[in-house]
């Protein structure tokens, strides 16, 4: 890539470590593009695509966006939000979804949003907590610290934290329950809001590739044997991107059909599939998928 001139050059900061870092370099990986991620590197270069990796903490990343140094960046849509950065949001990319919710001992009875009421919150994201309360007319007292928010109750700090819950494990070794989820995050592409005309076009091209891997993730190729006096019939179940291919076999009165479907749609018609005569039913990954 030595021919690209650094004014075309996208630069795209991604948490250095942790779940969403590992999600992030599956997507570039996927787009076919490769960079360098070893420990200890703070910015790469690609090397078959006009961009530059910086390696950030994810709280940074909106500064960076915001403020020229990075051009986009993925982090999750709560340090987005939390940040207030006057930054754009690109693109959804639905991967490292979370939320964020509002926790109490477990041996708290709770009736409901009112008995926060007047109640001291442990959380590391302040705005989002503290509109969500003013929205509910709840009063209360924000604690903002940042790090180990769930051990808050059992020191006094706090009667109730509000942080990121995954799986709600972290919650119930700490003696917490879930009571109220107040926002639900995912990663999403941010990009600076004056970028140049160059630098648009190689964001348009990464999207393109992004949009081409999310699609394939949701739809599956599917082939089948199929009786000739069946297959509009079978057809109707699988209508495909336009439509399906149908192939005759060696075998007098049958056809493959081949098609690409949407895999939620797959499960919910497979037994009107197979009741409609299809036979040999496969059911294939697809790696990239482009309309």
């Amino acid at each position: 890539m030595s021919d690209i001139k650094e004014s075309q050059v996208l630069r795209i900061a991604v948490q250095k470590s942790g779940r969403l870092s590992e999600d992030s370099f599956r997507l570039f990986k996927e787009c076919g593009i490769k960079f360098e991620s070893g420990t200890g590197k703070l910015k790469t270069l690609s090397s078959n695509f006009p961009a530059e990796f910086l390696f950030l903490r994810d709280d940074d990343i909106p500064g960076y966006v915001e403020d020229g140094v990075a051009d986009i960046g993925i982090v999750g849509e709560n340090v987005y939000t939390e940040s207030n950065r006057k930054v754009e949001i690109s693109h959804r990319l639905g991967f490292s979804k979370c939320r964020l919710s509002i926790a109490i001992p477990r041996n708290i009875e709770y009736k409901g949003i009112q008995d926060l009421q007047g109640k001291s919150f442990a959380t590391s994201y302040p705005r989002i907590l503290g509109n969500f309360l003013k929205e509910m007319g709840i009063k209360g007292e924000i604690h903002e610290i940042s790090g180990s928010v769930e051990i808050a109750p059992s020191i006094g700090l706090a009667d109730a934290v509000c942080d990121i819950v995954s799986s709600g494990s972290t919650l119930l070794s700490n003696g917490l329950k879930e009571v109220e989820v107040i926002y639900r995050s995912e990663a999403v592409l941010i990009s600076h809001k004056k970028l140049s005309k160059a630098k648009n076009k190689v964001l348009e091209k990464l999207l393109f590739r992004i949009e081409a891997v999310q699609k394939a993730q949701n739809h599956k190729y599917i082939l089948l044997n199929a009786p000739n006096e069946k297959l509009n019939d079978i057809i109707s179940l699988i209508p495909g991107m336009k439509s399906p291919t149908v192939v005759p076999l060696a075998q007098e009165g049958w056809s493959s059909v081949h098609s690409v479907l949407e895999e939620n749609d797959f499960w919910e018609n497979i037994e009107a599939i197979r009741a409609a005569g299809a036979q040999g039913i496969l059911v294939v990954p697809i790696e990239k998928m482009i309309y």
